[in-house]
C-alpha cells in the first residue's frame, strides 16, 4: 500500500522477536456459489476489514461468521507479540468456520521489509538493501522466504509485498523508508520476481504493488494524505513503472494493489483505482491479469474530497477492483461499505456479472490457501 489509513503504525519498525509454532492450518472448504449468497453476503466477499488494538472486536467476528468478510488486514497496533496475534488470528479462523463461504480468510499484512514490518522478524532488509547487495536475486529470495514463514506461523496466508516501484531521486516517496528495490526496473523486476517466487513456495499469497507505479511520487506526494497527479510520460510509464509487473505476473503473483494516483496519461480525471482505463484497460486487458486486484486502503486522503469510503468503494468496484481494502481500524466503517456494495449491486450500479466474476477470481484465491 502506499499507506494504511493509520500512517504511524504503517512506517513503524517492530522490534525482533522469537518464533512461535506454525498455527493449525484451516482446511479450504468450497466457495458458496455468488447466487447462493445474499446480496449483503455477496458484498462482503469483496471487503477486507481491519480494527484497532489487540482484542479481536465481536462485531468483526459476527461479520464473519454471517458471510460477510473476505479477510482481515494487520496492523502494528493488532500485534502486541507473534503468540498474542497467534490467538487472534485463530480466533478468526474459528469464526470463518460458521461462514455460508467457509474457505480460508484473506488473512494479511504489510511485511516488506526494513522499515516497514510489522511481525517481528524477517525479512529485516530493506528493499533497497536487497537491490544495492551483491546477489539481489539471492537476497531477494531469501527476504521473500523468511516473509513467508513467518507469515505462515502466525497463520496469515497474504503478504502486501513486494513494492514494484521504480523510485526516482534519493529521499522521494519511495525512497525515504527504501521500500524501492532500485532505480533500475530491470533490477526491481528481478527482486520482485525472485521475492514473490520464494513467498509464494511457502504457501503465503505475494501482492505486487502499487500498480502502475508510485515510482515518480515525490517524498510529499503521499496518497494517503492527499490527492497525488503524476504527470509521468506515457513513454517512461510502459518502459519503467510498468516493467516490473511483466516479472511478477511471470511469476504468479496473486494479487496486484491499484495506486490511488491519478496518472495524467492514461486517465487525467481519476485516480487509478477508480478508474476503468487503469484497472480494465491496463491491469486487466493489457497486462492478462487474471488474478484478483485490491484497492490501497479506501479511506485515504487522497479520495477524501470524492466521497465517503463507502461511496468510493462502489466505483471502485465499477471499475473493475475485486478487493476493496478498509484500513480505517473501525469495523463498523467496513460494514458500511458492504452495504453500500451490497445496494448497489440490487440497484444494478454494479454489473452482477461483473460482480460474479470478481467473486469468482477471489474464491480461487481463498481455495488455494491454507
Amino acid at each position: 500500500m502506499a499507506g494504511s489509513g493509520r500512517p504511524l503504525s504503517r512506517r513503524s519498525v517492530l522490534a525482533a522477536g522469537t518464533a512461535v509454532a506454525a498455527s493449525a492450518a484451516t482446511p479450504a472448504a468450497a466457495f458458496a456459489r455468488p447466487a447462493a449468497l445474499t446480496p449483503q453476503q455477496q458484498a462482503g466477499q469483496r471487503v477486507v476489514f481491519s480494527y484497532s488494538g489487540t482484542t479481536v472486536p465481536q462485531s468483526l467476528l459476527t461479520q464473519i461468521s454471517s458471510g460477510q468478510a473476505a479477510g482481515v488486514i494487520f496492523f502494528g497496533d493488532n500485534i502486541s507479540s507473534l503468540a498474542q496475534i497467534t490467538s487472534a488470528v485463530q480466533q478468526l479462523r474459528q469464526a470463518n468456520l460458521s461462514s455460508p463461504s467457509p474457505a480460508p480468510l484473506l488473512l494479511m499484512t504489510d511485511q516488506e521489509g526494513g522499515q516497514v514490518r510489522r511481525l517481528p522478524g524477517a525479512p529485516v532488509q530493506s528493499a533497497k538493501q536487497i537491490g544495492a547487495s551483491a546477489d539481489p536475486a539471492g537476497a531477494a529470495a531469501t527476504a521473500g522466504t523468511g516473509a513467508g514463514n513467518l507469515l505462515r506461523s502466525v497463520g496469515m496466508n497474504v503478504n502486501l509485498a513486494p513494492v514494484l516501484d521504480v523510485y526516482r531521486t534519493a529521499g522521494d516517496f519511495e525512497d525515504q523508508y527504501q521500500r524501492s528495490y532500485s532505480t533500475d526496473p530491470e533490477v526491481v523486476s528481478v527482486c520482485g520476481r525472485s521475492f514473490i517466487t520464494a513467498q509464494r513456495a511457502t504457501g503465503v499469497a505475494a501482492t505486487a504493488k502499487h500498480f502502475p507505479g508510485l515510482g515518480p511520487a515525490t517524498a510529499t506526494q503521499n496518497t494517503d494524505l492527499r490527492p497525488v497527479t503524476l504527470n509521468t510520460s506515457l513513454s517512461e510509464l510502459r518502459h519503467k513503472d510498468e516493467v516490473p509487473y511483466v516479472a511478477a505476473l511471470t511469476a504468479g503473483v496473486d494479487l496486484v494493489m491499484v495506486s490511488w494516483a491519478i496518472y495524467s496519461q492514461l486517465d487525467a480525471a481519476h485516480p487509478a483505482g477508480l478508474s476503468p482505463t487503469v484497472v480494465q484497460g491496463e491491469l486487466r486487458d493489457r497486462f492478462t491479469f487474471t488474478g484478483v486486484s485490491i484497492t490501497d486502503a479506501i479511506g485515504a486522503g487522497a479520495l477524501s474530497a470524492l466521497g465517503t469510503p463507502a461511496q468510493n468503494a462502489v466505483t471502485a468496484a465499477a471499475a473493475g477492483m475485486d478487493l476493496v481494502l478498509d484500513a480505517s481500524g473501525d469495523v463498523s466503517q467496513g460494514q458500511a461499505i458492504v452495504s453500500a456494495l451490497a445496494s448497489a449491486l440490487q440497484n444494478g450500479t454494479l454489473d452482477a456479472a461483473a460482480s460474479s466474476a470478481a467473486l469468482t477470481r477471489i474464491s480461487a484465491l481463498r481455495t488455494s490457501l491454507f
